[in-house]
Order: C-alpha cells, then structure tokens, then sequence
C-alpha cells in the first residue's frame, strides 16, 4: 500500500492491493474454470445499468408523459442516488474487483482509499462482466454532460439542478474507479497523453508497413 498526498489539498490518498483481511474480497477464489466469458453476477450486473439508465430515460421522457416537475425531478435524483450507492458499494467489488471510499481518521483527516483486489484473484473476473461495467460507467455520465449543454441551449434552466446532480454522481464514481484502476497517484492527464501517443505511433506503424 501507498500514501499520496495531493499537493495544496489536505485529504490523503491511499491506493491498496487486497492481500490479506478485506472483509468484501473474501469470495471464494478457488474455482478457477469459469468461464470468463460468461455473466457470473448477472443480479449485480442488471442493476449496474438499470438505475443510470433508469435515469436518463425518466429525464428523456418526462416532459413527454408528466407535467409534474418535481415529480420527474425527485424521480431521477432517486434513481441517481440508488445508482450512486450501487456502483460503488455493490457492482465495482463483484463485476471488476476494485473500490473506493473516503474515511475519516482518529485525527479528523480525511483519507481518500482506492483498493483493487489482488492480481492472482482477478483470474475469476468475468471479461463480458468488466466490459458492461466499463462501459456503463463512462457512457453515462457523458450523457449527462450532453444533458447539460441541451439544457443551457433550450432554455430549460429549471432542469440544470437535475442534470449537475447526474454528472456530479456518476462523474464521482467514474473518477473513482478510474484512480482505482490506474493508481491514485498517477497523473491521469498523463495516462491519457501516454495512451494517445501510443495509438497513433501503431496507426504510424500500420501505415508504414502498408502495401
């Protein structure tokens, strides 16, 4: 385990592999012939996408079959928060093997965790599983971001409190599972200056040994 400390921010940040007592990575990892394939949390999987989706659909549709504003807006908060809890207590653990939280030490400092189960555990995670979680995690909020700009450009100002929850939310999740994946103390701008320069040296590459 190591301990990053952001600079100018107070909150430590600590980043975790699962090697011995966490109390939610004790499943049993004996059984290695899965098919990784396979849906192996189906329950946990339908609700990863049901209340995100859920969300956007309601907030799609609202104007179309509800006059009633807070109706349709205490809806999708609902669904939002249900979606919040999920993902990050539930589906990150059983889908991906990774987690996140934020506790508050004897001291009163607060500490941001980002944990990933060990690497000899992670045989048992289902690939079509690690692709719906992905998948949903980052689709999603940037519809909201859409949502946003739709807002501001037709004038539904009433319905921007909705739609910076729903970024707020899921862009919290995203972001957490993102450190978790890639470290908490890596630069994520850098990841992602890394992962472009590698795709266009291979797109370079291709082209150069082309007919």
């Amino acid at each position: 385990m190591f301990t990053y400390t952001s600079p100018g921010s107070s909150p430590e940040m600590l980043r975790q592999d699962s090697q011995a007592d966490v109390p939610l990575f004790d499943e049993d990892e004996s059984d290695t012939s899965k098919n990784k394939s396979k849906i192996q949390h189906p329950l946990a999987t339908f609700f990863h996408l049901f209340f995100r989706l859920s969300a956007v659909l309601v907030y799609l549709l609202c104007e179309i079959i509800s006059n009633s504003f807070i109706a349709c807006m205490v809806t999708i908060i609902l669904l939002l928060s249900c979606d919040f809890w999920t993902v990050k207590n539930v589906t990150g653990r059983l889908l991906v093997g990774l987690r996140w939280w934020n506790q508050v030490d004897e001291n009163g400092k607060s500490h941001w965790v980002f944990e990933s189960r060990k690497e000899n555990s992670k045989k048992n995670i289902s690939t079509s599983e690690s692709r719906i979680f992905w998948l949903g995690l980052i689709v999603c909020p940037v519809l909201w971001v859409f949502f946003i700009f739709s807002a501001l450009f037709s004038f539904k100002i009433k319905w921007l409190a909705v739609v910076i929850m729903g970024v707020a939310l899921q862009w919290a999740n995203l972001y957490g599972y993102v450190r978790c994946k890639v470290g908490a103390g890596t630069n994520l701008r850098s990841v992602a200056t890394n992962y472009l320069g590698l795709q266009l040296f291979k797109q370079a590459m291709n082209k150069s040994q082309g007919p």
